[in-house]
């Protein structure tokens, strides 16, 4: 873990470097959140509800998916950008290195302006506590902190897929995208306002609904069972069955050169 830290020290310091060019595209994510943020408000400003949930609901089942996926990104974004390594051979030097090859692809790549998105998730999420009805307590607290948990391995994993597949395509896989950038959009509604087979899906082929739909039944009292508050915690399989696939790349992989 020290070698994590000293990336991401070197991150922080390379980003400051450049620190109008840094605040600027912090300040770009930010506005491109408070796009879909606006996007709720007008479709609340017609419709009083969807399927039973109100805007403060949505606001909050949105801002905390927000933050699972920009934190995510965040930290793991070295896999999003993983072919470009197999291309250019430096994958080679990452493979002789007596470190992780997982801790070094972590390593290669930070986007801290992501950040811009969080602090707008954040804003939403305290916005969304205010208004809404939910009795707070440290149930429900521990709930919150779940999903953030369960929803930055789950991202994660899904990127580690991305890369994988890069050892057998050694181009990055564009449809990857709607696993990531597009269920950050559509994250932004509870999964059973797509109806139940789209439920299905994300509960037994990739685990949305176990760092959203699940945990926000318990957050918004709907339902009192209090293994709901704990089941994004079960990604932690999502994520080792990933790190599989990863090691079934690897063996396959063979050098692009440089």
């Amino acid at each position: 873990m020290r070698l994590y830290f000293h990336y991401i020290s070197v991150a922080v310091r390379s980003a400051m470097e450049y620190k109008l060019s840094f605040f600027l595209t912090t300040l770009g994510q930010f506005l491109t959140a408070f796009n879909v943020f606006l996007g709720i408000y007008f479709m609340f400003g017609r419709f009083s509800q969807v399927k039973g949930y109100t805007y403060s609901e949505v606001l909050l089942c949105f801002s905390i998916m927000l933050m699972e996926f920009s934190l995510a990104e965040c930290f793991a974004r070295g896999f999003d950008s993983f072919s470009g390594l197999v291309r250019s051979g430096e994958f080679d030097r990452i493979m002789v290195r007596p470190r992780s090859a997982v801790l070094q692809v972590l390593g290669s790549r930070f986007e801290l302006s992501r950040i811009g998105r969080m602090l707008q998730a954040l804003f939403m999420f305290v916005y969304g506590i205010s208004a809404s009805s939910i009795v707070w307590t440290w149930d429900k607290v521990a709930a919150v902190v779940c999903m953030l948990i369960g929803g930055v391995m789950l991202f994660t994993g899904i990127f580690m897929i991305y890369a994988a597949l890069c050892f057998f395509t050694l181009e990055g896989l564009e449809f990857m995208n709607v696993l990531t950038d597009g269920a950050r959009e559509y994250g932004k509604y509870p999964f059973d306002v797509y109806g139940r087979g789209i439920l299905r899906l994300c509960t037994f082929v990739v685990p949305y609904a176990l760092v959203q739909y699940y945990p926000l039944q318990y957050l918004l009292g709907r339902r009192d069972d209090w293994y709901l508050a704990v089941c994004p915690l079960g990604t932690a399989a999502f994520l080792l069955l990933c790190w599989g696939v990863w090691r079934l790349g690897m063996k396959h992989y063979q050098s692009a050169g440089s």
